[in-house]
């Protein structure tokens, strides 16, 4: 008898919230959010289970906790709200993912870049900006919010010009910023082969999610940074295949980590093989 009561505004009004849904799981996907919702759903099911079986005591405590939560909730989650508000204000929850042939046409300008780079051994350092926004990092730098190109990202890190010395900052649609300092590491037990570029490298991952490409003009190497460790040196192969898993929005805290030790077969911890203490 349900059935026949439906209206075809229903079926949007269906499609419409559960679009919804998924782009907010979505953005909280990878984030510090992401554990206390999981937390919550776990007191959830407890609650039901103790319910079920009428124990009464728990589920009255359980009832309290989820009741104290209502409040809370928007103070552990302020920093997801606001941003899941700011992205809501830009436009960006409504746009679906890039497309296969998008993502692969923009990972093939970054990687082409820093092969060149590599090449002509010269020094460079660019942020894939992810869930935590890096406006502290460009506020005050030269903003360009302009297309990513291979030509463009050449030009900044040119020795001599105007640009070369910072950072670029960017984003899965368009290169953000250039000229951004970052902070250092405050890491002691580093190898003194890196230099500054590669302490900032690692003070801007430890602070924020975001992905660091940097190129050594000494060695001549390509490594990326996250969550404060270095990867292996990379093949352009393997650049390509992290650049395309970013640019098609599968960038999240699980999947680019997978990605980056399937490429590179490093794992990202404090242990004694990690890639930032090699060379001592």
């Amino acid at each position: 008898m349900f059935l026949f009561d439906l209206r075809w505004q229903d079926f949007i009004d269906i499609i419409i919230v559960a679009y919804l849904i998924y782009r907010v799981l979505t953005l909280l996907c990878g984030t510090r959010a992401m554990q206390l919702l999981r937390g919550l759903m776990v007191i959830g099911l407890i609650g039901v289970i103790a319910y079920v079986l009428e124990l009464r005591s728990l589920t009255w405590i359980i009832g309290k906790i989820l009741s104290a939560f209502i409040i809370v909730v928007p103070v552990l989650f302020q920093p997801e709200l606001r941003h899941m508000l700011e992205e809501l204000g830009k436009g960006h929850i409504w746009k679906m993912q890039n497309s296969d042939d998008v993502a692969t046409t923009l990972a093939k300008e970054v990687t082409e870049a820093f092969m060149y780079f590599q090449t002509h051994r010269i020094g460079a350092i660019c942020l894939f900006e992810r869930d935590t926004s890096l406006k502290d990092v460009w506020n005050t730098a030269v903003m360009l919010d302009s297309a990513i190109t291979k030509e463009l990202l050449m030009t900044i890190f040119w020795p001599g010009t105007p640009l070369h010395d910072g950072a670029v900052v960017m984003d899965r649609e368009k290169i953000v910023a250039a000229e951004c300092y970052l902070p250092l590491t405050e890491e002691t037990d580093i190898s003194r082969w890196y230099g500054t570029r590669h302490r900032a490298a690692l003070g801007v991952t430890e602070m924020s999610d975001c992905i660091a490409l940097i190129v050594s003009e000494e060695r001549g190497e390509i490594r990326t940074a996250a969550r404060g460790h270095f990867s292996n040196p990379l093949s352009e192969e393997q650049l390509m295949k992290i650049c395309v898993h970013y640019f098609s929005g599968e960038g999240t805290e699980m999947n680019i980590m997978k990605r980056i030790r399937e490429e590179i077969v490093e794992q990202w911890s404090g242990d004694g093989n990690d890639a930032k203490k090699q060379q001592r």
